[in-house]
């Protein structure tokens, strides 16, 4: 599993678009290699105007049973059809922000999960109704007295437990049951084997038997890993070193999507080897920059990727960290 990637040399196809041409006139561009090579679609979740209705965008992206695509931002949660047409908006000012998105079937309904780290919280919303069911806060009964409290990853175990990861402060990751209620902590800040340099993006790994939790240790030094730890917070592996920034994991099948804020997205097999990268920005200018205006964009060329998910077809969708609000969708070519 263990696969140490210390340089990684990728042919990328990549097409320069002019700034703010009409989505109609812009060219698809492709990118990627082989099995994983996909072409971007010019426009999608646009308004009729053109222009980005998300407003600033540092948060998530998942996809429900039916296709819709759901993404945060600063104004909200946004649902687009497959087609990029706007469905709806809820939650609002009093709940934006949403740093992190996961999406779970539990009986008849679908629910989200998302990672609050500006307001201190997770929190468990009715993906239908937009009804919060469940708050996290910090949890008393772990002892540690934290003095701050910003969490930024979340998923679900297959039983239901919570795992929140407080990456933007303590470095610990919390266990709740299904309800609530604190189970357990782990994990310490720090740059060593055991230790968490900002714990960024989490998921559960199902490539693997049994699952595993799929971290991601976004500013560890010298640079980016993901980590393997057991749902019980047991340390398995240090499964792919040298990413630069990685921000968060998204798995299909045998495949997981690593977005890096340096403007790129990494898939990886089920032996954690690189099969592409997408969207690669080689302008130190505008990589890591949540300041490009959307009339900067260029087609096919991402600036901080910050979120990303599978669609049933293996198409991806592909959330940037951007003043402007940007998600884009890839679609894969069979």
């Amino acid at each position: 599993m263990k696969s140490r990637l210390f340089s990684m040399t990728l042919t990328v196809l990549l097409g320069l678009a002019a700034p703010m041409v009409a989505a109609d006139k812009v060219q698809p561009v492709r990118m990627g290699c082989g099995i994983m090579t996909f072409d971007t679609v010019p426009g999608w979740g646009l308004g009729e105007d053109g222009r980005s209705v998300l407003g600033s965008t540092h948060g998530g992206v998942v996809v429900d049973k039916s296709g819709s695509v759901y993404t945060s931002s600063s104004l909200g949660i946004f649902v687009f059809s497959p087609e990029g047409k706007l469905i709806r908006k809820f939650l609002g000012d009093n709940y934006s922000n949403i740093h992190d998105l996961e999406i779970r079937a539990e009986g008849d309904a679908e629910f989200l999960y998302g990672a609050r780290n500006a307001a201190g919280e997770g929190i468990k919303v009715h993906a239908e109704t937009g009804d919060i069911v469940l708050k996290l806060g910090i949890p008393a009964e772990s002892g540690l007295n934290l003095t701050k409290w910003s969490p930024t990853a979340i998923t679900v175990a297959p039983n239901g437990d919570i795992i929140l990861a407080d990456g933007y402060a303590s470095n610990v990751i919390f266990k709740f049951d299904k309800t609530g209620k604190y189970l357990k902590h782990f994990g310490v800040k720090g740059n060593g084997l055991k230790e968490f340099n900002t714990a960024h993006g989490m998921t559960l790994d199902t490539r693997y038997e049994p699952a595993r939790l799929l971290i991601c240790d976004r500013n560890h030094a010298p640079k980016g890993r993901l980590l393997h730890y057991s749902l019980d917070g047991e340390f398995l592996d240090e499964v792919v070193t040298g990413l630069g920034m990685p921000t968060s994991v998204a798995v299909q099948g045998d495949y997981v999507s690593v977005p890096d804020l340096h403007g790129r997205v990494v898939i990886l097999d089920k032996s954690n080897t690189i099969m592409a990268v997408l969207g690669h920005n080689a302008d130190p200018a505008t990589r890591v920059n949540h300041a490009v205006p959307q009339d900067k964009w260029i087609e096919g060329v991402f600036n901080g990727t910050h979120g990303s998910y599978w669609d049933k077809d293996g198409n991806l969708y592909v959330q940037d960290w951007n003043v402007s609000g940007r998600i884009m969708k890839l679609v894969r070519v069979k």
